[in-house]
């Protein structure tokens, strides 16, 4: 698991580097993204024409502060 996160860490596009965490928490499975929610989701995502559900660009959120 650190070599596939140290990789990601040391990955750029266009002269950014990703903010990468471990995620340690458990989820319970069969929990879904209420619609009105997950609306708001999608209009952050581009995904790629023939390639819809496997090619996601994920805008990052604006930072405030």
């Amino acid at each position: 698991m650190r070599k596939g996160l140290g990789l990601a860490r040391s990955m750029t596009y266009r002269g950014i580097k990703p903010t990468v965490r471990k995620v340690t928490k458990l989820y319970r499975a069969g929990i879904s993204v209420a619609k009105k929610a997950m609306r708001e989701i999608e209009k952050r995502l581009e995904r790629k024409p023939g390639l819809e559900s496997w090619f996601i660009r994920i805008v990052p959120q604006p930072q405030m502060g």
